[in-house]
């Protein structure tokens, strides 16, 4: 299968949210596999991004108006049109990224899944709630939720379909238009999901992709929208994070990790192994949930440690859009430099390699082979940074408690994964862990694939959650509507003041016996 064609480049490029795009500065986009040209994309300027964001306020208005089931039926549809055109959407992944055919293929299924799920969940979730009142039968509380109006969205190259529409799907149900910046390397990823969702029914004004630089895009998306979210790295959410706060407006975003697993005695080896490679190495490793960090107890560490290092130098790396191929390339040269750079460190200062370890210039410009280190130590690079690429370092352990503590010694906390003896014992070390989301007999998948929960990071990984209602609600405006009835809080008419007054006191006593008081 060859990468997308330039009619269907070309055809992605009419959906871009910039006039007269043809007359404008253009960047090349090049498929990671071979480092040619595909394509070139328009670059949106400040201007663009502002009447971008215009139209879609109009936009909004009408949508707001339409009843949460009624914006649902769209969402229904699209989850299955992006079922149906999966092989065209996978192919524009691969193209842009770099991704395996598996990698893609989880990444396409996530966009279908998430607008599944909250199309059935937003209606619930966003009708009028009756909670109880201040004063049983005297007062009625109703909690309504008003859409936040214009979101910005700005999204990375790693998981660009997925992190770029996903995250859109729950803002716009809840009301909302939005505007995306996609990053520059991975535009047309962007523009082919929402090209189906444009199909299956959504106004073209209501999310608009505005291609272009960070520092001129995302500066105007930041600066006029009325939400923010974002996925990247911690550098930059902190800076995000504050030009939100002197608007106040509200700010969700995943960023950094550096995920631990945790390998106790009384495991399958062979399993942990396999699941492992998953762990560290899906998507190249170029995944924020990915694991680059192992602690496994010293009893079992020099038989996991051949068994694993055996596991990933028989990986599969190679470029090609077609199923069994385990690993592809980096995304760009940028992330080959930054995944070379920490191991010739930790080398340089006595780690061992015990897998990979170099670049494949013969597969391709971007490929590295999936690498594991052991005896890497605290003022090695990789140690406590973020490699963000097929690198992992293996730490034997004396015992469950060092495991715990070292895995928790980071200002990180997105994710982490653990393999126990039995169950009871995975669960009550995962929840020793602080982290947003942990996998017990797994690397990522669960916690991340569970759509009704709450996905995002603790300390520098993140601010707010994806998935669950917590995904939605965090683009509406929660409204609390309470209507006195019988008498207001000066008492009935009847009442003098003095008594009144006298009255109040016990009767809020005795609403200690209701339900919920």
């Amino acid at each position: 299968m060859p990468a997308p064609s330039a009619a269907t480049f070309a055809r992605l490029a009419d959906l871009i949210a910039i006039p007269d795009a043809a007359d404008r500065p253009t960047r090349p986009i090049i498929e990671a596999f071979t480092g040619r040209e595909l394509a070139t994309v328009p670059v949106g300027t400040a201007a663009d991004t502002l009447a971008a964001i215009e139209r879609a306020r109009v936009a909004q208005k009408a949508w707001e108006k339409r009843s949460p089931a009624e914006r649902a039926e769209i969402f229904l549809r699209y989850a299955e049109l992006v079922l149906e055109r999966r092989g065209a959407l996978m192919d524009m992944a691969q193209a842009e990224t770099g991704k395996s055919r598996a990698s893609a293929q989880e990444e396409v299924l996530d966009v279908s899944l998430t607008s599944r799920y909250y199309a059935r969940l937003a209606p619930k979730l966003l009708r009028p709630k009756r909670v109880q009142g201040m004063l049983p039968v005297a007062t009625k509380t109703v909690i309504r939720h008003h859409a936040k109006g214009v979101v910005g969205v700005i999204s990375p190259w790693n998981y660009p379909m997925t992190l770029a529409v996903s995250d859109a799907i729950a803002a716009l149900l809840a009301g909302n238009a939005v505007v995306l910046k996609p990053d520059s390397q991975t535009p047309y990823c962007a523009l082919a999901c929402v090209e189906l969702l444009y199909q299956a029914g959504l106004p073209r004004d209501l999310f608009a992709v505005v291609p272009g630089p960070g520092s001129v895009v995302g500066t105007a998306i930041v600066e006029n929208t009325d939400y923010l979210m974002f996925t990247g790295s911690t550098a930059t959410g902190r800076l995000l994070a504050e030009q939100a706060g002197r608007r106040l407006i509200g700010f969700s975003a995943e960023l950094g990790g550096k995920n631990p697993m945790i390998v106790t005695k009384g495991v399958n080896l062979r399993e942990v192994s396999d699941a492992a490679v998953r762990a560290c190495f899906a998507n190249s490793g170029q995944l924020c949930i990915s694991v680059e960090r192992i602690y496994v107890e010293e009893a079992i560490a020099p038989e996991f440690i051949r068994m694993f290092g055996e596991r990933v130098q028989n990986i599969s790396l190679a470029p090609g859009y077609e199923f069994g191929i385990e690993m592809g390339s980096l995304v760009s040269e940028a992330q080959v430099k930054t995944v070379s750079g920490h191991i010739q460190d930790a080398v340089a200062k006595g780690a061992t390699v015990v897998a990979g370890g170099k670049a494949r210039p013969d597969l391709g410009p971007l490929f590295f082979e999936p690498t594991v280190l052991t005896g890497v130590t605290e003022e090695m690079e990789c140690h406590g940074n973020e490699t963000f690429g097929p690198l992992v370092s293996i730490y034997p352990v004396a015992n469950v408690e060092e495991a715990i503590r070292r895995a928790n010694d980071t200002e990180y906390g997105l994710n982490a994964s653990v393999w126990a003896g039995n169950k009871a014992e995975g669960e009550a070390i995962a929840a020793r862990v602080m982290a947003g989301t942990v996998n017990v007999d797994e690397g990522y998948g669960p916690t991340w694939g569970s759509t009704a929960a709450p996905m995002g990071g603790m300390g520098a990984s993140g601010v707010g959650r994806r998935h669950g209602a917590e995904g939605l609600l965090k683009y509406t405006e929660a409204q609390t509507v309470a209507t006195t009835r019988l008498f207001n809080l000066g008492g009935p008419r009847w009442v003098p003041a003095k008594v009144w007054a006298k009255i109040l006191p016990p009767f809020v006593k005795g609403m200690k016996y209701l339900p919920k008081r």
